[in-house]
């Protein structure tokens, strides 16, 4: 079967409109029409005649000086797509075909101040972690895997202001001590571009995360992936982190972020999900 056979039918022109509100969302200025031909490379009376239909639907505005800006059906759209996402969900959806580690244990987190509460979670025992997590469970964000790379998004100051009393009671002689401990944990977590709980809520149990992004590029939720200190987890530990990352990838991809946008921000946090 030819490539040509193969490959999905698509409309020149829809794929043209949706190119012009990718760009015009993305664009730090607002753009004109000539500004919009030389990046699709496509003819000025084109464009012309593509923006005319986006500014009849309000998915565009024309400004007074004749450059372009998003009209307010995006927003509808935006709103509606919000009202229909459910982070929970789409991890149950995915967490087996995305993990490429079969019976994993797989964890869901939001942040609520100093600690994570899990929103989902799918034990196992082929993990020998000794830990079950469960839906409602809270722990110290300092500690965790999901709870450290959401601290990643945070600036030194805001974590000091954090954990102005300090950082809550050790679990284990392995937990991070100090403030100071903590913000060095979270450099190294933005450097390498992913989080690492190792003994720290458990002994004999490593966890890697990573952040889940919305559509303004923010961290929502956290996933991880946890299991026992032994020698097979050490072996496989670039593979473990890349399923982690891919599965964060993918959930921040269907909240609607824009992971091209995070991969090169630089919002000083761990990014689309987790950067490496």
């Amino acid at each position: 079967m030819s490539s040509r056979e193969t490959k999905p039918h698509q409309s020149p022109a829809l794929e043209r409109g949706a190119r012009i509100l990718d760009i015009v969302a993305r664009s730090r200025t607002f753009l004109s029409l000539s500004d919009l031909s030389r990046e699709l490379k496509i003819a000025r009376s084109s464009v012309h005649s593509l923006c005319q239909t986006l500014v009849n639907l309000e998915l565009l505005i024309r400004r007074s000086d004749h450059t372009f800006q998003l009209g307010p059906h995006v927003m509808r759209w935006s709103n509606a797509f919000t009202l229909q996402s459910d982070v929970a969900t789409e991890f149950a959806a995915i967490w087996d075909q995305e993990t490429g580690l079969p019976g994993a244990t797989i964890t869901l987190t939001v942040q609520d101040g100093v600690e994570v509460v899990y929103i989902a979670a799918r034990n196992s025992e082929r993990s020998r972690t000794g830990m079950e997590f469960r839906v409602g469970m809270r722990l110290p964000a300092a500690f965790t895997a999901t709870g450290k790379a959401f601290l990643s998004h945070m600036s030194d100051y805001e974590i000091r202001r954090l954990y102005a009393q300090g950082l809550p009671e050790a679990r284990t002689p392995h937990s991070v001590r100090t403030v100071d401990n903590l913000l060095a944990e979270l450099r190294d977590i933005r450097r390498d571009g992913y989080s690492c709980d190792e003994e720290q809520i458990a002994e004999g149990m490593v966890c890697f995360g990573a952040t889940v992004l919305d559509s303004r590029n923010r961290p929502i939720a956290g996933v991880a992936v946890s299991l026992s200190m032994d020698a097979e987890a050490v072996a496989e530990r670039g593979t473990i982190i890349e399923n982690v990352l891919q599965m964060a990838a993918r959930l921040s991809h269907r909240m609607g972020a824009d992971l091209s946008a995070a991969a090169g921000g630089g919002g000083g946090g761990v990014g689309s999900p987790l950067q490496k």
